[in-house]
C-alpha cells in the first residue's frame, strides 16, 4: 500500500521566453505543458526543451508552482 504522499507528482511547464516577452507584448500568450516527475529522482526544479507555438521554436521551459 502507498504511504503518505506519492512519488510522481504532477507539475506545469511555462516557456520561459515568452513570459521574458510578455513585458514588451510581443507574444499574444504563454505556452504550458503538463507533465509528471519523480519526486525522489528530481527534487529540484524540472526544465525541458519544448516547442512553443507563440515563439515559433523550441524553447526552455521551466517548472512553475501551481
Amino acid at each position: 500500500m502507498a504511504k503518505g504522499k506519492d512519488v510522481r507528482i504532477p507539475v506545469l511547464l511555462e516557456c520561459t521566453a515568452c513570459v521574458q516577452n510578455s513585458v514588451n507584448k510581443e507574444s499574444t500568450g504563454i505556452s504550458r505543458y503538463i507533465t509528471q516527475k519523480n519526486r525522489h529522482n528530481t527534487p529540484n526544479r524540472l526544465e525541458l526543451l519544448k516547442f512553443c507555438p507563440y515563439c515559433n521554436k523550441h524553447t526552455l521551459h521551466g517548472e512553475i508552482k501551481k
